[in-house]
């Protein structure tokens, strides 16, 4: 890890802040790297135009007692690696060959658009619960590394 990752790392911290999740243990920030330019943010909130759960005043996956790293379809929120993503190809980006930087390790969901938008490289910090993301992104040839300091 050199002072980039560092950088960067600590963006998708902050980026985390700007999170509509009710849930404030589930702030989720990502920032995608190209050549050290920053691609495109991400963050975990409602789609545009949809209420989120932090404005409805409770979480839905709370309410229904809906285990973390399971059923990611019944939330309301999509996921910051997701947004980081889709903002890409809404602006025409191409981040094959970019680095991922994010706050959590990503899920199975993340994992399989993380492989096939070409990203090559995951520096996260903090664990999630979806060990099934680690074989994909394996044999996807991403590489996956831990922000050194952030095991839990």
């Amino acid at each position: 890890m050199d002072k980039w990752d560092k950088r960067f790392i600590e963006l998708s911290q902050t980026i985390a802040t700007w999170s509509s999740c009710y849930k404030s243990d589930r702030q989720i920030g990502a920032v995608i790297v190209k050549n050290k330019r920053i691609v495109t943010t991400g963050y975990n909130g409602a789609p545009s135009g949809i209420t989120s759960c932090k404005d409805r005043g409770e979480c839905l996956r709370q309410k229904l007692g809906i285990p973390s790293g399971t059923k990611h379809e019944i939330c309301y929120a999509i996921h910051a690696e997701q947004n980081a993503i889709i903002q890409a190809a809404k602006l025409g980006i191409s981040i094959d060959g970019a680095t991922l930087y994010c706050t959590h390790y990503p899920c199975t969901i993340c994992a399989k658009m993380i492989v096939n938008s070409g990203i090559k490289r995951v520096v996260f910090l903090h664990p999630y619960p979806d060990d099934f993301s680690g074989t994909i992104l394996s044999e996807g040839g991403v590489l996956v590394e831990q922000y050194p300091g952030q095991e839990e």
